[in-house]
Parts: C-alpha cells; sequence; structure tokens
C-alpha cells in the first residue's frame, strides 16, 4: 500500500509552531516563581495617655540584617532563622517598624506632636524613641516574640535616656497572618511602655535669660 506524505506550506508550518507555543505557554508559566504576598505591619489600638513633651521623634529603629530580607522571617530559634515562602514585607522593616510605632504613640499621646525620622517637620523634637529590635518572629514554641531595647530621652539629654531590655511575647495562630497581627500587637506594647516613660521625662529647664 502506498503511503502518501503531508507536505507543510510555510503558512502551514508557522501555524502549527505558533499552536504549539500558545500550548506551552501554561506549562512555562507555571514554572516560574509568583509574585510574594506582601505584609505590613498595623497599629493597635491603646488607651489615651497624659501629658508628654510637646514634640516627639522616633528615630528609625535598629534592625539587623538577619532579620532584614527579602522573605519574612517565620522563626528564630535554636541558632538558625527559617523564612516564610511566598511572604515578604511591603516595605523596609526598620522604616515600617518605625512608622508603626510612630502611629501607635499618636494614639496613646494624642497632646503630643509625635513624628518618624526622617519626616518632614519644622518643629524641633523635645524629647526622643529610640528602639533596637533584636528578635522578631515566632520562637521555638511557635509563640510570637519581639525582643530588643527600648530607649527614651530628652533632646539633649541622651543620658538619661539608658536602654532597657525587654522581651514580649504572644501566642497566635499558624501561618503568616496571625504571626504579623501578633508581632502588631506586641509593638502596641512597646508603643505603651515608651509612652508611659515620656510622661515620666523631667521638665523641659526653662532657658536662662541674660541680665
Amino acid at each position: 500500500m502506498t503511503q502518501s506524505l503531508s507536505i507543510l506550506t510555510p503558512a502551514r508550518a508557522l501555524r502549527r509552531a505558533a499552536l504549539a507555543l500558545a500550548a506551552a505557554t501554561p506549562l512555562l508559566a507555571g514554572c516560574g516563581s509568583a509574585d510574594p504576598t506582601l505584609y505590613s505591619l498595623a497599629p493597635t489600638q491603646g488607651s489615651p495617655m497624659g501629658q508628654a513633651p510637646a514634640v516627639i521623634e522616633v528615630r528609625t529603629p535598629g534592625v539587623p540584617p538577619a532579620l532584614d530580607r527579602d522573605h519574612i522571617v517565620g522563626q528564630q530559634a535554636n541558632y538558625s532563622l527559617t523564612t516564610l515562602p511566598g511572604a515578604a514585607w511591603s516595605e523596609p522593616l526598620a522604616q515600617m517598624i518605625g512608622d508603626t510605632l510612630t502611629s501607635d504613640l499618636q494614639q496613646r499621646l494624642p497632646g503630643s506632636s509625635i513624628f518618624a525620622q526622617n519626616n518632614a517637620t519644622s518643629m524641633p523634637a523635645k524629647a526622643f524613641v529610640e528602639l533596637d529590635v533584636t528578635q522578631f518572629a515566632r520562637n521555638a514554641t511557635g509563640q510570637v516574640r519581639l525582643s530588643g531595647a527600648l530607649s527614651v530621652h530628652r533632646a539633649g539629654d541622651p543620658e538619661a535616656g539608658t536602654a532597657q531590655a525587654f522581651s514580649l511575647a504572644t501566642a497566635s495562630g499558624s501561618g503568616a497572618t496571625a504571626m504579623v497581627a501578633g508581632l502588631s500587637q506586641l509593638l502596641g506594647q512597646v508603643a505603651d511602655s515608651a509612652a508611659q516613660r515620656l510622661q515620666t521625662l523631667p521638665a523641659e529647664e526653662a532657658p536662662h535669660h541674660a541680665r
């Protein structure tokens, strides 16, 4: 029996190549890495407090490079770090912590003007809040933990604001959203402590006038 050969014209060959490419495109797309889900800290509600310095600057917090990376650190324990695949912070971590702490303090100290470092303002700060973060993830038992050191002092008197270490923890559900919510709550507790300490700062000295 004679078998006929199918001869492809240039136009037919082009159409066949285009169909093959279209069929392969979904497979190629599936092999690529998807964009990560972006997460943001959020201010937490607190009780308004009394008198504090009129103008307060929140310095950009110190965050170790181990925590400030492309993917969110999900666990920090046993001499190791584990990141959350497909989860990233929506902005640089130090800036986001500083902005959230500023919002927390604005809610707790409504009688003061509070701004984050590098934000434009024409008013000189009368007091400063400084935060250094050392732990900002879950620990080995699954608790969300925020550890570091907090310093609050009047302008021109940094010696009166020796940093005090702290370590806070809270239980949370699993997943990135629950961890970020827990970290936001713990940062609100840091704001509570900072607000209380701002209220206890010594009164500002009145300027001396030459006679």
